[in-house]
C-alpha cells in the first residue's frame, strides 16, 4: 500500500500591515511562519497608512518568502501549490501579495489558490487543535470584522450574525485613541484593563431587535466619547484604567452572550474564536469560563496565529487545494470580499 504524499503549501499574506509567508504541511503542520510587522512604522501616524503599507510590502515580500522556505528546509520544487490572500483588505497591500504569488506560481509551474482572509483566521484554529473538525461555532473578531458563523465544513460557512456598524477591533482602536493610548489600541486596552475596575462605569451593551446574533459597537464607543467630553467640560480627571476596563467588559459581555446563545440555539458543542481580537486575554478567559458553564469545548489559536499571519492562509489554502480549487492568472485583489464569496 503506497503512502499518501505530503502536500506542502507556500502561503503569502499581505492584506494589511504584515508581510508574511509560511510553509504548511498537510493543512495542520506549520514548517515555517515568517512575519514582517509594520506596527512601529504606522504607530507614528496613529493607524495604518495604506500607501506606506503597500510600499513596505514590496520591500519585504521577497525576503519573507525566502526566509520561510529556508526555515522550512524546502525549495520551490518541493512545494505543491501557492496560497495567497486576495481579499478582503487594503487593495494596494493585497495586490503586492497576489502579484507575487502569481509570479511564483507561473515561473515555478505551480497551482495558484486564492484564499479569503477571514477564512484564514478561522483556519488558524486547526493548527494547534488536531482534533478540531467541522462543524463548530466560530466567533470572528478583528479590526475590520465581527462575525458569528457556523463552520459547516472546511471553507463552508453559515453566517448567523455580524456587526451592523463598527467591528469590535475598530471600537477598541477608536477608544484607545480617545484616551491617549495610541495605536494599536486592542493590546493596549487589554493591558491597561488589568489595572482598572471593570465595574467602575456602566456602558451600554448593543442589542439589535429581531437579530439576536448581530452586533453593534458604535453605541458603546459613542458612550465612551461622551463620558470623556463630559468629564472634560466639568474639569474632572478620568481614570483611564477604569474606563478601559469598563469599556472592555461591555464589549466582551456582548461577544460572549451572543456566542453562547447561538451555541445553545444551534446545539453546538464546539466553540472557537478567531481574528486579532481573539488574542485579548480577557475575552479568551470570559469565553473559556462561559464554555465550561455551558458544557462546550473551547478552542482558540495562540496569539501569534490570531493576528495576521501566513500560516493560517496556508491551512485554508490546503483545504481549498484538496477540494480542487485552482485560480487562473486573472486572480485579482478584492478589497471588500464578503465571507462565503468566491
Amino acid at each position: 500500500m503506497s503512502e499518501t504524499k505530503d502536500v506542502l503549501i507556500l502561503a503569502i499574506e499581505s492584506s494589511c500591515d504584515e508581510t508574511a509567508a509560511a510553509v504548511v504541511k498537510n493543512g495542520r503542520e506549520v514548517l515555517s511562519n515568517v512575519i514582517s510587522s509594520q506596527i512601529a512604522l504606522h504607530t507614528l501616524y496613529g493607524g495604518v497608512v495604506p500607501e506606506i503599507a503597500s510600499r513596505k510590502h514590496i520591500e519585504k515580500i521577497n525576503q519573507v518568502i525566502e526566509e520561510a522556505l529556508k526555515e522550512a528546509e524546502v525549495t520551490l520544487d518541493d512545494i505543491d501549490a501557492i496560497g495567497v490572500t486576495y481579499g478582503p483588505g487594503l487593495v494596494g497591500a493585497l495586490l503586492v501579495g497576489v502579484a507575487e504569488a502569481k509570479a511564483i506560481a507561473y515561473a515555478a509551474g505551480k497551482p495558484l489558490v486564492g484564499v479569503h482572509h477571514i477564512e484564514g483566521h478561522v483556519s488558524a484554529n486547526y493548527i494547534e487543535h488536531p482534533d478540531l473538525e467541522p462543524p463548530f461555532l466560530c466567533l470572528i473578531v478583528s479590526g475590520g470584522h465581527t462575525h458569528l458563523v457556523i463552520v459547516k465544513d472546511y471553507g463552508e460557512f453559515e453566517i448567523l450574525g455580524r456587526t451592523r456598524d463598527d467591528a469590535a477591533g475598530e471600537a477598541f482602536d477608536k477608544v484607545a485613541r480617545a484616551i491617549g493610548l495610541g495605536y494599536p489600541g486592542g493590546p493596549k486596552i487589554d493591558k491597561l484593563s488589568d489595572e482598572g475596575n471593570p465595574e467602575a462605569i456602566e456602558f451600554p451593551k448593543g442589542k439589535i431587535e429581531g437579530a439576536p446574533y448581530d452586533f453593534s459597537f458604535s453605541g458603546v464607543k459613542s458612550a465612551v466619547l461622551n463620558y470623556l467630553n463630559q468629564a472634560k467640560m466639568r474639569g474632572q480627571e478620568v481614570n483611564a484604567a477604569d474606563l478601559a476596563a469598563s469599556f472592555q467588559k461591555a464589549v466582551i459581555e456582548v461577544l460572549v452572550e451572543h456566542t453562547m446563545q447561538a451555541a445553545k440555539d444551534y446545539q453546538m458543542e464546539k466553540v472557537a474564536v478567531a481574528g486579532g481580537v481573539a488574542s485579548n486575554r480577557h475575552l479568551r478567559q470570559a469565553m473559556k469560563d462561559a464554555c465550561e458553564r455551558n458544557g462546550c469545548l473551547f478552542y482558540h489559536p495562540s496569539p501569534i496565529f490570531c493576528t495576521d499571519n501566513a500560516a493560517m492562509i496556508g491551512v485554508a489554502a490546503y483545504y481549498e487545494y484538496q477540494k480542487g480549487t485552482r485560480h487562473g492568472w486573472g486572480l485579482n485583489a478584492i478589497p471588500n470580499l464578503k465571507l462565503g464569496e468566491r
